[in-house]
Formats: structure tokens, sequence, C-alpha cells
């Protein structure tokens, strides 16, 4: 069987509201909302939230609600925590799952074809964990990363002595540590086994497992602050489902 499962809570603290800002005509949350609901592949599909318009939107859409207890709804609450407790929810209703899509409802970077790509690859490669979105954002390489330090001054926040091992040119190109990829959290299909087994997965993202495979696309994100939503909205007019 294979599982959605939709997340996003009630309550952002960097931007409040995120998941109801318009965005092209139509709330942040339809996207992700809406894309699932094209995707034929997946066979039982669940919002996880705290929140009343988040809960109406998903049931206009077909998909069923989770309402998530209050420990795991507060900004400090961990996101395996919330994966975790929806996968057991799903599972209990349902049976045993193979594989689970996860989406967020601030992640409106994403369309049916993409998820249907790295269903089948997950599919067609047993061996694989998942299946995630990336971006690739040559100008946040660890190399170029800086911290503030004790003394107000700004230091590499990787000690570069500890990046020698690794042959990494240092000069100020963005490009010459060659492509440097991020989760965009446009989408992760992972194995049940990912979940079930959660703290041997890679951090930050322990849910991804250890085996990942990139499904690349070009500037996705998800909307943590009001100034992404501009970047949101071209990644929209650039790829979106035009009927969506």
């Amino acid at each position: 069987m294979i599982a959605l499962l939709l997340t996003g809570r009630k309550g952002s603290v960097g931007f409040p509201g995120k998941h109801f800002c318009q965005v092209r005509g139509h709330e942040l949350a339809y996207y992700p909302i809406k894309t699932a609901g094209k995707c034929e592949e997946i066979d039982v599909k669940y919002l996880s939230t705290n929140d009343d318009r988040l809960m109406q939107m998903a049931i206009d859409n077909n998909i069923q609600v989770i309402k998530r207890p209050e420990y795991l709804c507060s900004s400090t609450a961990v996101s395996e925590d919330v994966l975790v407790h929806g996968y057991n929810y799903i599972r209990q209703k349902h049976g045993d799952i193979d594989i689970m899509v996860l989406l967020m409802c601030n992640a409106p970077c994403i369309t049916s074809e993409i998820i249907s790509r790295g269903i089948k690859v997950l599919q067609d490669n047993p061996s694989y964990d998942s299946a995630v979105t990336v971006s690739s954002y040559n100008m946040w390489s660890p190399v170029r990363a800086r911290k503030i330090g004790d003394d107000n001054l700004l230091h590499p926040f990787i000690p570069f002595e500890m990046l020698d091992d690794l042959d990494i040119n240092y000069n100020s190109n963005r490009d010459t540590q060659g492509k440097v990829w991020f989760a965009d959290m446009g989408v992760s299909i992972v194995r049940s086994r990912c979940i079930e087994n959660i703290e041997n997965g890679i951090l930050p993202q322990k849910w991804m497992g250890r085996k990942i495979y990139p499904l690349q696309q070009e500037m996705g994100l998800d909307v943590d602050y009001e100034w992404e939503i501009n970047q949101a909205d071209k990644w929209l007019e650039l790829y979106g489902e035009e009927e969506i």
C-alpha cells in the first residue's frame, strides 16, 4: 500500500498564517493538497494538523484528517515525531504500508509527475530507502557559510581544517565546489522501514533513511518566511501544473 501524509500545523512563528498566503490566486496550501489529489498511485491520503482551516481544505479534496495531539503542535515539536505519529495512525487504520509519500502544506514546489516518478524509482530499486526532491543552491555551500563568534566577528561555520580531506576548492567562486544539492522539501517518498527505524536515518532529515535518490528540480523550497513567497510564485509560474 502507498500512503500519503501531509503535514501542517497552526501557529507559525516565522511567518504567521503562511499556509493561507495568496500565491497566484490560491492559498499556499492549495498546491500540495491539490497535487496530492492527482496522484492515482496513492491508496490512502491523510493530513496531520491542528488547524481547522487546513482540515476543511483536506476534507474538500477527499483527504482524511488526523487531529494532531497538542504535544506535537508546538514550535519545538520535532518533525520526525509528527511523521512517526501519522505513520502509526495510518497503519493502525489500514494495515501494512510499503511506501509513504510525505508532503508539507507550506511546500508548493511539487507536481504529480515528480511524485509518480519518485514512486517508480523506489518500486524499481528495492535497495533505495527514499526518493526526495532536491534543488541546487551553490551559493549556500558549507564552504561559504559563516557564523558570528564571541568576538562579534565572522568565522567559518565549519572550520576549514575539517574539510581538508574532502579536496574542496576554497576560492570565492560559488561554483568551484561543484553542485551543492539541498533537500528542498517538495516531497519525500520513503519506505516504511525509514519511519519504523527513523533513528537510523541521516540527519537532519532522518525519515529519508540512508540510501536517498535525488529527484532533481530547480529552485524548489518550503516557505518559512514571507520573503520566500516570490520564489514560490516564480516556481509555480515556470514549473507548476497548469490545471491543478
